[in-house]
């Protein structure tokens, strides 16, 4: 059996009961990277048809999903795939919007490797994209780790040049504490204490209080 034969005898097996279930179902072709299948459900959210997805290729990922919290969950994907087993499942939040005047609705995606080529290459990946809640808090939870994720990527060269005292000091100032109340935990004078503060703004360069709350909690300071 051809690799294009088997793929239409996998994706009728899929679509046969795709409806049936609670999240939109995505057949991706992992050779060229762009979507054999898509369920009813999504095709009507993304405001699409299964031709135009197709007719996309690789670009159906940066037509409708955001690419900064693809950074997260890629590496996770190609993990998977490279296991080239069809049993491992891999789970990631995702944000989807079907236009740029849409604003992004977040996804619970499950993923797996659905089938291999005849040379038992990775072939078809299966995922299943359930909308969260814009109202929960595990929406809002996510879209607070993602945005401290993506501000570590940025500057953690810029706080690589905190020394480990300035870092304790960070902690402190992100928690609320004076100079004197700094002073008396970390065993310093005031006088100390503030020179670190000083030394910190200038590394760091902080545009408001919150950024610096900002780097302590991305680098698990706080």
């Amino acid at each position: 059996m051809s690799n294009e034969e088997a793929i239409a005898h996998k994706v009728a097996e899929i679509a046969a009961t795709a409806a049936q279930y609670p999240g939109v179902v995505i057949i991706n072709n992992i050779q060229t990277q762009g979507v054999e299948y898509m369920s009813p459900w999504g095709l009507e959210l993304l405001q699409t048809t299964l031709p135009e997805l197709r007719a996309l290729g690789a670009g159906y990922h940066a037509r409708f999903f955001n690419t900064a919290d693809a950074a997260e969950y890629e590496p996770k994907i190609w993990e998977l795939i490279e296991r080239n087993e069809l049993g491992p499942v891999t789970t990631f939040f995702q944000q989807v919007r079907a236009n740029a005047q849409e604003a992004w609705s977040w996804y619970f995606t499950s993923l797996r490797l659905l089938l291999h080529d005849a040379q038992g290459a990775p072939l078809l990946l299966l995922c299943v994209a359930s909308p969260v809640d814009p109202s929960s808090h595990i929406a809002l939870r996510v879209q607070r780790l993602l945005e401290e994720n993506e501000f570590l990527r940025r500057h953690a060269a810029t706080f690589a040049t905190l020394t480990a005292r300035e870092r304790e000091v960070l902690r402190h100032l992100a928690l609320g504490h004076s100079s004197p109340q700094i002073a008396e935990t970390l065993h310093l004078s005031v006088q100390t204490a503030e020179t670190h503060r000083r030394n910190i703004r200038q590394k760091l360069q902080p545009q408001t209080a919150a950024e610096l709350g900002l780097y302590a909690r991305a680098f698990n300071l706080v």
